[in-house]
């Protein structure tokens, strides 16, 4: 058996991996059963499906028919980009509030494609303001600090 698409496999591996783990971790919750659902029950599953998607990924990379792909060197210039902007996220988010913070950790994470475009980092730093607005605020209510703590 060759390895044809390295890309799919190590995917797969990863999703496999972090099922299990999931899957491991919920057991630490009560399980209940499927009529009457603990809260361990769900994430448990989910692991599992996880998991089950991944060895599917990884196994279909394996096929003589598969694609054969090479994985490129990793950019540690990319990871550090990404890393950075969503570590500032945190450290932002209390007092800038999360419209502020969200539209600068979008931004600045975009810096790390190597087709960045100012104006789709922008329009995609709006639609996520205003979608996590529509989702988190007003339809499940979360309560965070919405705009900078010196406005108010």
């Amino acid at each position: 058996m060759q390895l044809r698409n390295k890309q799919d496999f190590w995917s797969g591996v990863m999703f496999v991996a972090l099922g299990l783990g999931f899957a491991y971790q919920a057991t630490s919750y009560q399980m209940g059963t499927a009529a009457r659902m603990g809260p361990g029950y769900f994430p448990f599953w989910l692991g599992m499906c996880l998991a089950l998607l991944g060895a599917v990924v990884a196994l279909t990379a394996l096929r003589p028919k598969a694609t054969e792909t090479k994985i490129d060197k990793l950019d540690f210039k990319i990871l550090a980009i990404i890393i950075a902007s969503v570590i500032l996220f945190g450290i932002l988010l209390q007092p800038l509030g999360l419209y502020l913070s969200l539209f600068i950790l979008v931004v600045l994470s975009s810096l790390a494609s190597h087709e960045f475009s100012w104006k789709v980092a922008l329009a995609n730093a709006i639609f996520l303001v205003v979608f996590c607005w529509l989702a988190f605020i007003k339809g499940l209510g979360l309560i965070f600090p919405q705009w900078p703590a010196f406005l108010g």
